[in-house]
C-alpha cells in the first residue's frame, strides 16, 4: 500500500514537457523518500517521467489511469528507505502475452532459494492483475510493481 503523497499537482491541459518540469520543481523540495502525485493528460508524460527517474534515481512508484482519461503518477524522491529490492535474477518477458510471463517466472522461482528475488519485466496488459492475484494465492511475495515506459512494468518477486 502506498503512503499518502506529500504534495499533489495537477498539470492537466499542459503539453509535455510541462508536467515533468512541474514534477521536478516539487520533488526537489521534498525530503528523501517522500512522494508526490502528478496528474497529467499529456500522452508523453509517462515516457518523460520514466526516463527522468532512471536518470535521477527518483522512483516512478505507480501510474493510475483515471476515469476522466487523465493519469495520476506517484513519484518518490531518491534516497529514502523505499529503495527497489536487489534482484538475484532478471527475466525480461516483453513481447510475451499472458500467462507466459507468470509461467516462466514460476519456473525460475521454483529453482531459486527461499528469500531470493526475481525481477520480471512484462508489457502484457494483464500482467499487473495476474501478478497481484498470484501474490495473494501462492508461495511468492510481490515486493514491488513499478511502471516503466510504453506500458511495461517491473515486478520484484520473492520466493517464500
Amino acid at each position: 500500500m502506498l503512503e499518502q503523497p506529500a504534495v499533489t499537482i495537477d498539470m492537466s491541459g499542459m503539453p509535455c514537457p510541462a508536467p515533468l518540469l512541474g514534477a521536478k520543481k516539487i520533488i526537489d523540495d521534498l525530503q528523501p523518500g517522500q512522494s508526490m502525485r502528478l496528474i497529467s493528460d499529456c500522452p508523453g508524460t509517462s515516457d518523460d517521467l520514466f526516463a527522468w527517474c532512471k536518470f535521477t534515481g527518483n522512483e516512478l512508484v505507480a501510474s493510475d489511469r483515471q476515469a476522466d482519461g487523465k493519469t495520476a503518477y506517484t513519484l518518490r524522491k531518491a534516497g529514502g528507505a523505499h529503495a527497489t529490492p536487489a534482484a538475484h535474477v532478471t527475466l525480461d518477458m516483453r513481447g510475451v502475452s499472458c500467462p507466459g510471463p507468470i509461467l516462466e517466472a514460476k519456473k525460475l522461482l521454483d529453482g531459486m532459494k527461499d528469500g531470493e528475488v526475481l525481477q520480471m519485466v512484462s508489457d502484457c496488459p494483464g500482467a499487473v492483475a495476474d501478478i497481484q492475484a498470484w501474490g495473494n494465492s501462492a508461495s511468492v511475495e510481490v515486493l514491488a510493481t513499478l511502471p516503466m515506459a510504453r506500458g511495461a512494468h517491473e515486478f520484484y518477486l520473492r520466493k517464500k
